[in-house]
C-alpha cells in the first residue's frame, strides 16, 4: 500500500523532520515506544489518543497527521468539500447582515432549521453544506432586523443550532480551524437566545474542540463546571436538563479514557466512573430523546460503553459491551455510524478482521457520508489490509473510500 496512505507514515515524515528517534517522540508525547513503532509501520491502527498525543508533541494539527481534508475530485465528496469557502463566508459575515435580503417568517425559518438538523441526525452531510450557507445568510439578516425582543431570541437559538450544522461538517471534513471558529458563533448566538441550556450545550461542544487538540484537562474541568452550574439533583431535572447534563457525563468518559492513554492511567477509573452517572440519568430518563441535538438515553450511554473501552484499547471489552448495545428507532442514523466504526476499531484490536469489515460495511450502510470522510475508518481499512491481503469485500470498500492497499 503506498505509505502516503497512513497515519504512521507521516508521523515517521513529520518526526524525521524533527530529527528526532521513535523513542525520543515517544517520551515527548508520552506514548508507548513498541505501540508509536507499530503504528508508524502500519502493524498497528493510529487511535485519535495517538494521533492528538504526537501531533501536540511534533507542533502540528492533527489534520497534518491525518492528511485531511482529504482530496475528493468527483462524486458527493467533491460536492462536500465545495460548500466550505460558502459556508466560511457566511460564518465571517455573522456580523454584517446582508440588506438585500428580505428574511422569510420566522415560522418558515424554524421549520428549515428543523429539516436540516434532521438532515444530520441522518449524516446528509452533502445535502446541508448546500443548503447551510443560504440559510445562515438568511437568519443572520433575520436577527439584526427582528420586529421585536422575543422574535430576535427565538432567532439566534435558530441561528445557534443552525452553526451546529457547519460545525459538523468542519469537523467531519478536517477543517479545524473553522470548528473553532463555528463553535464561537454558536456562543455567540447561544448567549443571546436567553436559553441557559443552550449555552451550557455550547460548552459541551466547546470541549470536542478541546480534546481535538488533546486538551484533555481543560475539556474535563469545563464539564466539571458545567455540571456544577447545572445541579446534581437529577430528580428535580425535566427531559431536556437531563440530555445535556447527561451528555456531558458521556464527553467527560471519553476524555477521560484518551487521557488515560496519554496523561494518567488513573483516568481510566474516572472514564468508567462518568459512565455510571451518565447510566443514572439514563435511567431517570427511561428513554432516549434527543434535546438539542444530543439524542441522549440509554442507547447512546450502552455505545459509549463502548466507545470508551476502544479508547482504552481493550477491543475484547469493547467486543463483549458491544452484546448489550440495542440500537432501536430512535437512535439517529450519525449516532449509528459512529458505534459501528467504534466497534471495527474494537475488533481490529481483538485481532478479528473479518468482524472489523462487517462492522464497517454497517457504518457505510447506514452513515455513507460519515464513513466515507472519518479518519478513523481509513486507518481501520488500511489495517486491515496490512494483515488481510485477500481482495472481494476488503478491495470493494477500500476503493469506495479512494485508498489504495
Amino acid at each position: 500500500m503506498p505509505d502516503q496512505e497512513r497515519i504512521g507514515s507521516r508521523i515517521a515524515v513529520l518526526r524525521k523532520t524533527r530529527g528526532w528517534t521513535a523513542r525520543e517522540l515517544a517520551g515527548r508525547s508520552h506514548v508507548s515506544y513498541s505501540l508509536l513503532a507499530k503504528v508508524e509501520s502500519g502493524a498497528a491502527p493510529a487511535s485519535p489518543a495517538l494521533i492528538g498525543a504526537v501531533a501536540r508533541a511534533l507542533k502540528v494539527d492533527v489534520p497534518r497527521i491525518t492528511g485531511q481534508p482529504y482530496q475528493e475530485t468527483r462524486g458527493q465528496g467533491a460536492r462536500l468539500l465545495e460548500t466550505i469557502e460558502p459556508i466560511r463566508r457566511s460564518v465571517d459575515t455573522y456580523d454584517l447582515p446582508d440588506e438585500s435580503i428580505t428574511p422569510r417568517p420566522v415560522a418558515a425559518l424554524s421549520a428549515d432549521v428543523t429539516r436540516l438538523s434532521a438532515l444530520g441526525q441522518s449524516a446528509k452531510y452533502v445535502q446541508i453544506g448546500t443548503e447551510l450557507p443560504g440559510l445562515l445568510d438568511e437568519l443572520t439578516a433575520a436577527v439584526h432586523f427582528a420586529a421585536n425582543t422575543a422574535d430576535q431570541r427565538r432567532l439566534f437559538a435558530l441561528l445557534a443550532e443552525a452553526y451546529s450544522g457547519a460545525s459538523a461538517i468542519a469537523n467531519l471534513l478536517g477543517f479545524l480551524d473553522l470548528r473553532s471558529q463555528v463553535v464561537e458563533r454558536i456562543s455567540w448566538a447561544s448567549e443571546r437566545s436567553d436559553d441557559p441550556l443552550r449555552v451550557q450545550r455550547v460548552r459541551w461542544q466547546r470541549s470536542a474542540t478541546l480534546m481535538s487538540v488533546s486538551a484533555y484537562g481543560q475539556a474535563l474541568r469545563l464539564m466539571d463546571r458545567v455540571r456544577a452550574e447545572m445541579g446534581d439533583d437529577i430528580h428535580t431535572m425535566d427531559g431536556p436538563t437531563l440530555s445535556v447534563y447527561g451528555s456531558t457525563h458521556l464527553r467527560s468518559a471519553i476524555l477521560a479514557a484518551r487521557a488515560a492513554r496519554t496523561d494518567a492511567p488513573g483516568y481510566a477509573q474516572d472514564a468508567w466512573a462518568h459512565l455510571d452517572a451518565a447510566r443514572t440519568v439514563a435511567d431517570r430518563m427511561g428513554q432516549d430523546r434527543n434535546d438539542y441535538g444530543l439524542a441522549f438515553g440509554p442507547s447512546n450511554v450502552a455505545q459509549h460503553e463502548v466507545a470508551v473501552a476502544v479508547e482504552l484499547e481493550d477491543g475484547a471489552e469493547a467486543v463483549r459491551r458491544s452484546r448489550n448495545v440495542r440500537l432501536g428507532a430512535r437512535v439517529p442514523s450519525v449516532r449509528r455510524g459512529h458505534h459501528y466504526i467504534d466497534l471495527a476499531r474494537g475488533y481490529v484490536m481483538t485481532g478479528d478482521q473479518a468482524g472489523a469489515l462487517r462492522a464497517l460495511q454497517q457504518a457505510r450502510r447506514v452513515a455513507p457520508q460519515q464513513t466515507r470522510h472519518h479518519p478513523m475508518v481509513r486507518e481501520t481499512i488500511l489495517t486491515i489490509a496490512s494483515a488481510r491481503r485477500g481482495r472481494g469485500e476488503l478491495s470493494q470498500f477500500a476503493h469506495w473510500l479512494g485508498v489504495d492497499t
